[in-house]
């Protein structure tokens, strides 16, 4: 896609490190050097005044990913490559029956009135809720990773959705600061709000969580 677009051997391409690391493969392999910019702390997608910063007479496009059902701020994006000229490239996520998106909200508005401890998404416009995202309070990963632990342990299904940046990725690794990625990084975890859980498993969810108090032991 973006060799097809012209972008090649000396150019730069402006990226997401809060996400999969095959954004920034797919701009290696196009012979192009991926800059990582800082994302937005509300939906996870790339800060457009962050894109803005990361510009250089180098680049050539903009690869925006929409992150857990969000999506990014396309108006201020698409504005950024038309005063620089670059390419926006999108990465969407699939999409679902509207039904289902519609059962995944009601979940998640069930989750947002009855969690307690961990500050949950902000649903913004058209979120669908691909993933439910709620931010663990405490010491960043160690008490993140703690918690998901406990939750697990109460028979609930959570998952860390972004492991590690790419830009602390061996391959990738680069000298630059991006607080908000690396922050989201170390306390986010997405709990379960498939269309096909019950009221029973909903009720599971916010008890594992609930019980936990958002904190647990401050780790040393």
């Amino acid at each position: 896609m973006l060799r097809a677009a012209g972008v090649g051997i000396g150019d730069e391409v402006v990226v997401s490190a809060f996400g999969t690391v095959e954004v920034a493969q797919a701009v290696t392999l196009a012979g192009a050097l991926p800059v990582f910019a800082d994302i937005d702390p509300v939906t996870y997608c790339l800060s457009a005044s962050a894109v803005e910063a990361a510009v250089t007479p180098r680049t050539a496009a903009i690869v925006v990913v929409h992150r857990f059902g969000r999506l990014a701020d396309l108006d201020r994006l698409l504005g950024i490559g038309r005063r620089h000229g670059l390419l926006v490239l999108q990465q969407g996520e699939s999409t679902a029956p509207y039904d289902e998106v519609a059962q995944r909200r009601e979940r998640a508005a069930y989750l947002d009135a009855k969690l307690r401890g961990v500050r949950t998404p902000d649903g913004g416009d058209g979120h669908t809720y691909q993933q439910y995202v709620v931010r663990v309070p405490g010491n960043g990963r160690p008490d993140r990773d703690a918690f998901a632990r406990a939750v697990r342990a109460r028979g609930v299904d959570c998952q860390v959705p972004v492991k590690a940046p790419v830009h602390r990725l061996p391959e990738f690794r680069r000298c630059v600061s991006l607080p908000e990625t690396e922050q989201a990084a170390d306390d986010t975890l997405a709990l379960p709000v498939d269309a096909s859980l019950t009221k029973r498993d909903m009720q599971r969810i916010v008890t594992a969580c609930n019980a936990l108090g958002g904190l647990l032991q401050p780790a040393f």
